[in-house]
């Protein structure tokens, strides 16, 4: 190994060399505007991206929790308008966002309802180190979209396509849960789409221009109780899309062992599972006796059918932040079955709007404080300084694919442009036998070849020409000494270009390809009346596809309530009259919790989940069979 490592040093310096030496031609030579064909403008040079305001202090647009509570009240009881929303921009005050005593703090007053307070960071140098990786923006969306898909006044998304559609196929759920975004089962009618909603939400995002790759999650409630999610599956696949998900607490997954296939042959690709921790303490607050037992279930059923999972938990601050250690280590030991965690701060919104303010300030979660509690794992192997960074700090790799794809392709690729303080995270490569983790950005100098795909970008000469500068940006920011045993460069090479999307744009990479899995962990952090920032709307890369358009996720499930204005407006049935006509749902919780009776375990191979976890974020004794 030492002789390769000799090589490997020698390679990465010829490939800086050779990557100045490019530098030099691309500088000398004039390049072309590079727009292909899904694009509807040329891409701007990164010095031509503008940013928003980012640093400290600042100031922002935000809205007065207490005039939200009054503006909905009056929407629901038809005493405004909700179209002269749209024109007005109402409750929006001015916010300050700034540090004091050692934390960044947002504050805001209105006249009528007084002074708020929130807390948005634990640590600042945190903060700024994030926002310090924010690369920019994509150009403002057309002028036909804002006017029409994205009419959504002040809400409105301005800058991005977007990575991840939501679609809400329904809001009857089989759970009830706090938090809860919606508030399913609780607002006493039922909005669910129809087959040709969904083809209408799909094909407008499948004509928008510009014509990037976007996720396609099917959400709720529960999406799997909607009679049309295997359907909705299949159109999205039809369409184009190769991202097809489903925002789920999985029961079904569980409960019908044969469903999972059945979503898998419809195109499912990615399952966002719901996962409060280890253990059925740890799920105890969602009124389910065994609901851990059901999670390892469904997540071997899953496996089996072929469908990657990425874990959900909402993490609050005194109630389950001591889980945050135990689920990354069960992640870390289920590599190859897990491909991720998506973790979220708590949002208080929904089933939480009228959060009394000491409970709020106590149950407070940010992404710092993540960044702070993975940090105690495994005696600090993550780096919040060293190895986390923006979603958006995957923006200019998106751009440097493009470039490998060529003015002729048909998409683009998946591109997150989100605002720096919306999500974060960081990439561990895990070796599926022998555990071992490694952050990425531990070997890799990750703000040096952020600035490498930029220059790529900016200097388009052709698809052979963008892929060799990957490959030299990769090698030359490459140390073999802080690398893993048992990676090589070659593999790593490799492993970059499929998971990329270079080769085989859109096709998942095989289970059994690499020894190594890529894990990726972040934090989506949603807003609250309580933190809002309009300029992280402006960017939202989360958006609901609607009867209305596509609507900011925040602007969705909090703001002015953009929810509430689209379920009034096009609300299937009450209640009663649902139940009436199609009976009702099983919904599993009850003030005294009760286990779920599981179907025996399927004939086959165990999937062989390692379950048994300390909350030092070491496993415990040998692999249990789920």
């Amino acid at each position: 190994m030492e002789v390769i490592r000799l090589l490997e040093k020698t390679l990465s310096k010829t490939s800086d060399i050779t990557w100045k030496g490019l530098g030099i031609i691309n500088e000398i030579i004039p390049s072309k505007p590079f727009q292909p064909v899904w694009a509807h403008a040329p891409f701007p040079k990164s010095s031509e991206r503008t940013k928003p305001p980012l640093g400290l202090p600042r100031e922002t647009d935000s809205l007065c929790p207490g005039c939200v509570k009054e503006l909905r009240e009056d929407i629901q009881q038809d005493r405004k308008d909700w179209r002269d929303i749209i024109k007005e921009n109402p409750a929006m005050i001015k916010a300050y966002i700034y540090e004091k005593d050692g934390k960044v703090i947002m504050e805001k007053t209105c006249e009528k309802h007084g002074r708020f307070e929130d807390l948005i960071s634990i640590d600042p140098k945190f903060f700024l180190h994030i926002e310090s990786l924010f690369m920019g923006d994509d150009p403002q969306i057309p002028e036909n979209i804002l006017r029409t898909l994205r009419n959504h006044g002040a809400s409105s998304i301005k800058y991005s396509r977007g990575g991840c559609m939501i679609v809400d196929l329904t809001n009857r759920c089989n759970m009830m849960c706090r938090p809860c975004f919606m508030d399913a089962n609780q607002v006493g009618y039922v909005h669910e789409l129809t087959m040709d909603d969904v083809r209408k939400i799909l094909t407008d995002a499948a004509n928008f221009k510009p014509r990037r790759q976007t996720a396609v999650m099917f959400s709720g409630g529960e999406p799997t109780l909607s009679p049309i999610f295997l359907d909705a599956c299949r159109l999205a696949k039809e369409l184009g899309f190769f991202s097809i998900q489903a925002a789920s607490n999985g029961l079904r997954f569980a409960l019908e062992p044969e469903f999972a296939y059945k979503a898998k042959e419809a195109g499912l690709r990615i399952v966002y599972l719901q996962f409060d921790g280890i253990g059925n303490e740890a799920h105890a607050h969602r009124r389910i006796a065994n609901l851990y037992d059901v999670k390892l279930r469904i997540i071997e059923n899953l496996h089996r059918a072929g469908i990657n999972v990425m874990l959900v938990p909402t993490i609050v601050n005194t109630v389950n932040n001591d889980q945050v250690v135990p689920i990354v280590e069960f992640a870390v030991q289920n590599a190859g079955k897990l491909a991720g965690i998506a973790f979220q701060p708590v949002s208080f919104t929904g089933r939480d709007d009228d959060i009394p303010e000491e409970q709020r300030r106590r149950e407070r979660y940010t992404t710092s404080h993540l960044a702070h509690d993975i940090a105690k794992w495994r005696d600090g192997l993550v780096d919040p300084m060293r190895d986390w960074f923006p979603l958006s700090a995957l923006a200019p790799f998106a751009d440097a694919v493009d470039m490998t794809r060529g003015l002729d392709a048909s998409w683009g690729s998946m591109k997150c442009g989100c605002h720096p303080n919306c999500g974060a995270g960081f990439v561990l490569l895990v070796n599926k036998k022998t555990k071992e983790a490694v952050p990425v950005t531990k070997f890799i100098n990750l703000k040096q070849m952020l600035k490498d795909m930029q220059f790529i970008s900016d200097h388009y000469r052709g698809k052979k020409w963008a892929i060799a500068q990957m490959a030299l940006s990769l090698m030359r920011n490459y140390n073999p000494d802080a690398a893993p045993k048992g990676l090589d460069l070659h593999t790593l090479i490799q492993l970059f270009l499929d998971q990329s999307g270079v080769k085989n744009f859109g096709v998942p990479i095989p289970p059994d390809k690499y020894d190594w899995s890529v894990q990726f962990i972040a934090a989506m952090w949603f807003q609250d009346v309580y933190n809002y920032d309009f300029r992280r709307t402006e960017r939202c890369v989360i958006p609901y596809g609607t009867q209305l358009g596509e609507i900011s996720f925040c602007a969705y499930n909090t703001g002015i309530g953009w929810r509430w204005i689209v379920e009034k407006e096009f609300r299937t049935a009450s209640l009663r009259e649902w139940y009436r006509e199609h009976g009702r749902h099983p919904i599993y919780a009850s003030k005294k919790p009760k286990p779920i009776p599981l179907p025996e375990e399927p004939q086959g191979v165990p999937v062989n989940l390692v379950t048994n976890i300390r909350t030092n974020g070491k496993a415990n004794g040998k692999p249990k069979e789920a």
